[in-house]
Parts: C-alpha cells; structure tokens; sequence
C-alpha cells in the first residue's frame, strides 16, 4: 500500500464502509439518490473507484423500506454476509408523534447472503431489528469480540433532548438482540450540538487489548466531527460505566488541506495490517439547500498511525491527491453519476 492513500477512494459516497476479507476490499456507502445498496470490490483501496459498482438491494415501492436508504454497512459473521442499512417509510420529516416533529423515520434493517460471493450471491432480508423501541433509529454497526456478537447503533430516546444516542446491545443471532439496549453516549459538548444534537455513524475499532468506539456528531456539513469511546478489551461492554468518553472531538476539518467536514468512518487495514480510517468529508464551504441532499461527500481514507502507548494519532484529514467534483453537482434525472 502506498504511504498516502490517493483519495478520494470514491467519489460521491457519503457514509463509506470498507471490509478487507480474503484479499479484497468491499465497499458500500449511501447512494446518493438514497433508493438502492450498492457493492464494489477491488484489489487495492486505491483501485475502488474505478471498480463496477453492483446494485445488490433496491428500495420497496412502498412500506417501511421504501425511501430514504441510509448508511449500509457490510459484515461477515459466522461465514456469512451481513448488511446493515437504514430505511423510512416516507421522507416527510413531520410525524403525528410528541417531541418528533423535526426528525426522520428511519428503522433499521437487516440482509443476509450466504453464498461466497456478495456481488453475485443471493441477498435475503432478514427484516427490522428489534431495538426495543419505536423511534428514529440509524446507522447500526456490528463487531464480534470474545466469541459474541453485539450491535450499536445511534437512536432517539423522547426524554433525551436531541436527535439520537448512541446504544449498544449483544446479539442472539446478527437480526436479533439478545440483552436489552444500553445508552453508552448522547450528545452533551459543545462541540457535538452545533447544528443538530446528534450521535451518530458509530464503528469500533479492537486493537492491542482496547476497543475504540468512533461515532459523529453535530450536523451533516462542515461542523461534522468525529468523537470518541475508549474500552479495556477485558471489561463489560455492556456497562456504560466501562467506556470513557473524550471530550473533544478527535478527527475535524483541516481547512488547510482543503477537507471539511470528516465523518462517519469506518476501520478497514493495509495488506501489510496496517489500520486504515475510512471517512467521508466535502472539499468546500459553501453547501447550496440541505447538506443531507449535496452530493459531493466524498469517502476517503487514511493510514490510522499509533504511539508508543499503542494509542492511535488521529492526526488531521489529508488532502485530496485525485480530482473531485466541486461546487454543487447535481446528478442528472436518470441517477447516473458523472
């Protein structure tokens, strides 16, 4: 792998998720139109945006999965693959609920392929998972650690103010919890309130007898920052009580390298195992109409160094070595992207 990753890795991919399994990188990320599931894979980071892309799920016509695709994320789990998304039954963001008037309606649901190739194999929907309760609920991730399964995922609690927290359960199987949801963080600093109170795009990250919990917060344009949860490998992860929440964010816009915004990542390594950080992020300031609908997100991704205390640097965004799409590109009627 080279020592600067060129990026962006792929164009117009907001939320990216990259898996390495078998020599091969798999990415998925929201789709900018929001209606389908996409996949591509490839040899090298380097080589995903060049690699077809393959539309593996398409949204329902109509019912809880019909708009508003969000945030794919693919696992594989017990030889199987696993694709978590979020989806709504509308994209009217005024609800006949309390205290939700201003706030989607997204559930989380669950795919499976068994076959080897997620490409070309059969994807089954598993449907909603269960989170305990009827609320917006997003962006769910999935690790394995010590032999079981646990999901956290960002959803609102009425009696919390602000849009989601982040929660976190273990698994029965990879669609179902096992123990009830336990809020590990909401939003509370300044820095994670400044257009929206959010706590989102969570993704953990086990390495060296500790477990780092990555989530964003704050809004979907410039603002967007990542923060952070830190775990001993050996503790209860279920207690809140075992995580320690940095107060600051800990990877923020680098306007001196042109990047904005950086957010809601995923970890994947190098061949060499190596960690790489996967986040997506804008290349200028002045977003025209809601940021959520501006395409130019792109998914980049960077080497993740760490210091002697095996403690990751997170250092700042790097800048952009491949062309990418400025001003507002607005993609044509038929959804293909220029």
């Amino acid at each position: 792998m080279p020592e600067t990753i060129p990026n962006p890795i792929v164009l117009q991919r907001a939320d990216p998720c990259v898996l390495r399994h078998d020599g091969q990188y798999y990415f998925t990320g929201s789709y900018p139109l929001y209606d389908r599931i996409v996949l591509r894979r490839a040899e090298r980071l380097e080589d995903l945006q060049a690699a077809p892309e393959v539309t593996i799920w398409t949204k329902h016509e109509s019912g809880p999965q019909s708009h508003l695709i969000w945030a794919p994320e693919i696992h594989r789990v017990n030889d199987a693959w696993y694709l978590y998304y979020a989806a709504a039954p509308d994209s009217d963001v005024t609800f006949d609920v309390p205290h939700a008037d201003d706030t989607f309606n997204h559930r989380i649901f669950c795919l499976e392929c068994t076959d080897d190739d997620p490409l070309t194999g059969t994807w089954t929907e598993k449907g909603q998972v269960d989170t305990g309760w009827e609320t917006f609920a997003l962006d769910a991730t999935s690790f394995v650690h010590q032999g079981d399964q646990y999901l956290v995922w960002a959803q609102q609690d009425f009696d919390v103010k602000g849009h989601s927290n982040l929660y976190i359960a273990r698994m029965e199987n990879p669609w179902t919890l096992a123990s009830p949801p336990v809020m590990l963080t909401q939003p509370e600093y300044d820095w994670e309130i400044v257009t929206f109170w959010v706590n989102e795009g969570p993704s953990v990250l086990q390495k060296d007898g500790r477990l780092y919990l990555t989530y964003s917060a704050s809004g979907t344009g410039i603002e967007y920052a990542m923060g952070l949860l830190t775990a001993d490998a050996g503790a209860d992860l279920l207690s809140p009580a075992s995580w320690t929440k940095s107060p600051d964010p800990v990877f923020t816009s680098a306007p001196e390298n042109g990047i904005y915004g950086p957010g809601h990542n995923s970890f994947t390594e190098s061949p060499e195992g190596e960690t790489v950080l996967v986040y997506h992020a804008r290349t200028y300031t002045e977003l025209v109409g809601d940021p959520l609908w501006e395409p130019n997100r792109q998914a980049c991704a960077q080497v993740l160094p760490f210091d002697e205390a095996g403690r990751p640097v997170w250092g700042k965004p790097l800048p952009l070595s491949r062309p990418a799409p400025t001003g507002v590109d607005v993609l044509p009627p038929d959804g293909t992207m220029r």
